[in-house]
């Protein structure tokens, strides 16, 4: 076995340079993603990368890589062994003297169970069934829930738990502690009265696998309600007199065909019989510019929402690209436009 250098000593920054990979079944290939920044004043050429074993492939970028960027070197092990395994690979670049190690391992089981389906979303050891939650059409004082289930996918006991919780949210983990092979359910309660602002409100927290564990980007969950104005007092006769939102569409389809941006727009026109207030446009997801030529518009009046749809950006998103209205249309007090994007 070779022995590894420390990558901080490196030009070639590796996130993590040893990833455990939990269990796999046996002939069912497991791969470990190592997140690697090129750290160099100079442009970086990952010129080979060397698996101390035929059992292992790797799969490295073989164009140039610039200053400051990002890249994904993998290895996948073919799984053809029952028992632990522990190999490892040399990264050779023209960034540094030596070689970067860096090494996978875990166990094949003979009745390992993939449960991949169920729990697609992969966390360190943890496997859960979703890593974004969403509390939609929430009145002011509901405390609506959401649940992410979490499998045990490492050889030791651990204790998940939600970090960086804002004001408005609890969890509790039944159970608190999971054995190998097991499960457990977070659940997440919102607190809407503690929620300041009505329209989108956005958060992350993390998912620690135990106590004192770091939040990172690996175990970042994203957060997201949408708390609506109360229209549930309103007389028969004060909806008669009330503004009517109509759009020219709901939904904005973009084709980049090589362009960076894309630019569409929508028509609003209050139909009602009161002055239309838009008190909110907010976006779901990054990548997305709007303009709203007014945000008042009395009985009959239109103005247009202008949409620049920023490629790059769009395709990091990790949920559906949507802009959000809310308005005092009480048939449509919130109003949800989706960006398709190709």
């Amino acid at each position: 076995m070779l022995a590894i250098l420390p990558a901080s000593a490196q030009k070639l920054i590796a996130e993590k340079t040893v990833i455990d990979v939990g269990k796999t079944g046996f002939q069912q290939p497991v791969t470990a993603t190592f997140e690697f920044r090129n750290k160099n004043v100079k442009r970086l050429r990952i010129e080979a990368v060397n698996p101390d074993c035929n059992c292992t492939v790797v799969e490295y970028p073989k164009d140039v890589i610039g200053t400051g960027e990002t890249f994904q070197i993998k290895m996948t092990y073919d799984a053809q062994r029952l028992g632990h395994f522990d190999y490892q690979a040399a990264v050779v670049s023209n960034a540094t003297k030596t070689p970067v190690y860096i090494r996978m391992k875990g166990v094949v089981l003979a009745d390992y169970q993939n449960f991949s389906g169920d729990y697609p979303i992969e966390m360190g050891m943890m496997r859960i069934d979703k890593n974004e939650l969403e509390f939609d059409n929430v009145n002011k004082g509901e405390r609506p829930m959401e649940q992410i289930h979490v499998y045990n996918n490492g050889t030791s006991v651990m204790r998940p738990n939600l970090m960086h919780l804002p004001s408005w949210l609890s969890a509790t983990t039944a159970p608190e502690e999971i054995r190998p092979g097991r499960t457990a359910t977070i659940t997440v309660t919102l607190n809407s009265q503690n929620v300041s602002d009505y329209g989108l409100t956005q958060s992350s927290i993390y998912l620690a696998a135990n106590p004192g564990d770091k939040a990172t980007q690996e175990n970042l969950i994203g957060v997201s309600t949408v708390l609506l104005p109360a229209f549930t007092k309103m007389t028969e006769q004060q909806k008669q007199y009330a503004p009517r939102l109509q759009l020219s569409k709901e939904q904005v389809s973009v084709v980049f065909d090589g362009k960076s941006k894309r630019k569409d727009e929508i028509l609003i026109t209050n139909t009602g019989r009161s002055a239309l207030s838009i008190s909110s446009m907010q976006m779901f997801t990054a990548g997305l510019q709007v303009s709203l030529g007014k945000s008042s518009l009395q009985p009959g009046e239109s103005t247009k929402l202008k949409i620049t749809v920023q490629r790059d950006e769009i395709k990091k998103a990790r949920t559906q690209p949507r802009i959000l209205m809310i308005t005092n249309d009480p048939d449509k007090s919130k109003v949800v436009i989706t960006i398709n994007a190709k």
